[in-house]
Parts: structure tokens; C-alpha cells; sequence
């Protein structure tokens, strides 16, 4: 029986935390702070609208007015405050993109430590070639055809995009369980007879957990854009909705006239997905040093 060194084996089995020292790293760097803050800005937007009483589906003033004193972002056709409803629009998205992520981190957790824990075997396998079916189709090409077959209820919407992401997920714990694997602390574990169900959840979980965070920030960001996609393609939110997609799909006719009521929902998608993918940039570069 191999002789493991007890002090080796205290170091490597200590889980790497995102503590203190990481977050002041992440909060030295410009990018992140700003990206963060851009993401509490839209996750506060909707709460603002609601506290303050703001109208985002009642008439504010003439149709297609742009943007000036009266009416910051101007209005749309009906005459409803575009900065309003761009406000509110982050919460439909909102309710769907981080559900379905958090579903799908769960499931694809689980799912990865399995198949890691198992390589070469017949489980990994099986869960391997599920995944491949899985992948075969674009994310949003397979979402898409599930909200055209089940409905376009938010509930579907989010079991669909976590469907076909866990997959994804599954496969980054996968490698980062493979490389733990190799580690002293997995022995010990082992050969001080723990269950399998400890080894996965109280020994390699925490060891995994720096990917699964980078990882899962990444997917947040896909799935606010596929969510968007959706809604643009009436398979989402439906009227009379501020959801940013189906806002920018409905305005699209006036782009020419009224540029404004399709602008200022389109860069509000793209300020949300931009800082979750640098906020995931900088995770990825503090954790992996």
C-alpha cells in the first residue's frame, strides 16, 4: 500500500476558495469592477421600475418622439418611454437566463464528476455519447425546436436552455475532474474508505469548483443572448412584454424613422452579455494563477 505524506495530503485535499484575497485581485482590475457593475445595474433596473412606479406599458407621450428632455431615449409607435421599458426589460430575461444556468451548472456538475470519477468505464461512456447527441445541433438551433414543440411558456424556456447546456458543463468538470484525479488526496480518500459520494461531492466538487465558476458565468452570458434570440423570434416573451428581444423585433420596421426604439434595447442586450463575458474573462485569469 503506498505511503502517502500526511502534510501533502492536508495541502492538495484544502479547497480553493474565491475568498478574500481573490476578490481584491478581481476588484483591481477596471474591467471587472466596471462589468460588475453594469450587471448589478441591470439586475437592479427592473426592482427601480417597480418601486418608483414607472409605467412601462401606458402611453408617455406622441408616437416615435426621439430622444431629447422630454423623454430621455425617446418613445416607440405607441408611445410608451423606451428608457422605461429598457429598464424593465431586463426582468423577463433576468427570470429566465440565470435559472436556466443555475439548472444546468446542477445537473452538468453532477453529470461531469460522474464521468470523471468513472473514466474509461462504461458509465463515462454512456454519459460521453449522450453529450455527443446532445452537441450535435447549435444550442439555440436545439432550444429552438423545443419552444416550437412544447410552447413558449417562460418554464419551457428555461428546462429547454438548461437542457442543452448541462451538457456542456458536464464535459468542463469532466477535465478538471480528470486532473484531479491524479492528485495524492483522491488516494487518500480512497484508501481511507470514503464513499464514492463523498469523494465526488466533499473532495473533487471543491477542487472543481474554480472551472464550474467561469464556466457557468460563460453560459449566463449565452443564455441571455439565447433568451433574447428567442424572444426576437416570438418563441419567447410575448406582447406586451418590454422583454429587450421581442422590444428590438417588434421596432424593427421603424429602424429607419425611429432608430432609437431599436438601438437602445439592442445595446442593452449586448452591455448585459459583454460584462458577463469579461466578468468570466477575469475569473478565469485571478483563479487560473
Amino acid at each position: 500500500m503506498t505511503v502517502l505524506d500526511p502534510t501533502l495530503v492536508d495541502r492538495v485535499s484544502s479547497p480553493p476558495t474565491v475568498g478574500a484575497a481573490v476578490l481584491r485581485k478581481l476588484l483591481r482590475r477596471p474591467t471587472f469592477t466596471v462589468s460588475a457593475a453594469v450587471v448589478l445595474f441591470w439586475f437592479a433596473a427592473p426592482v427601480a421600475v417597480w418601486v418608483f412606479g414607472l409605467d412601462a406599458y401606458g402611453e408617455a407621450g406622441a408616437s416615435n418622439q426621439p430622444p431629447g428632455s422630454g423623454h430621455l431615449l425617446g418613445t416607440d409607435d405607441l408611445g410608451r418611454s423606451v428608457a422605461v421599458r429598457v429598464l424593465a426589460g431586463a426582468g423577463p430575461i433576468l427570470q429566465v437566463a440565470p435559472t436556466a444556468t443555475l439548472l444546468a451548472a446542477i445537473a452538468g456538475t453532477v453529470l461531469g464528476l460522474i464521468a470523471g470519477y468513472h473514466r474509461g468505464g462504461v458509465v463515462d461512456d454512456l454519459l460521453m455519447r449522450s453529450f455527443d447527441i446532445f452537441n450535435a445541433l447549435p444550442g439555440i438551433v436545439a432550444v429552438l425546436l423545443v419552444a416550437s414543440a412544447f410552447g413558449r411558456s417562460p418554464t419551457t424556456l428555461i428546462i429547454s436552455i438548461a437542457i442543452f447546456f448541462a451538457p456542456i458543463i458536464a464535459r468542463t468538470v469532466r477535465s478538471a475532474v480528470l486532473v484531479e484525479m491524479g492528485k495524492q488526496y483522491v488516494e487518500a480518500a480512497r484508501t481511507q474508505g470514503e464513499s464514492t459520494r463523498r469523494i465526488l461531492f466533499g473532495e473533487l466538487l471543491p477542487n472543481v469548483t474554480p472551472a464550474l465558476v467561469v464556466e457557468g458565468t460563460i453560459r449566463l452570458g449565452y443564455a441571455i443572448f439565447v433568451s433574447a434570440g428567442l424572444s426576437f423570434l416570438n418563441l419567447g416573451a410575448q406582447p406586451p412584454s418590454p422583454d429587450w428581444g421581442l422590444v428590438v423585433s417588434q421596432n424593427r420596421i421603424f429602424i429607419q424613422n425611429a432608430w432609437w426604439s431599436v438601438a437602445f434595447p439592442a445595446l442593452a442586450i449586448i452591455s448585459l452579455v459583454v460584462a458577463i463575458n469579461l466578468i468570466a474573462d477575469n475569473l478565469k485569469e485571478v483563479l487560473d494563477r
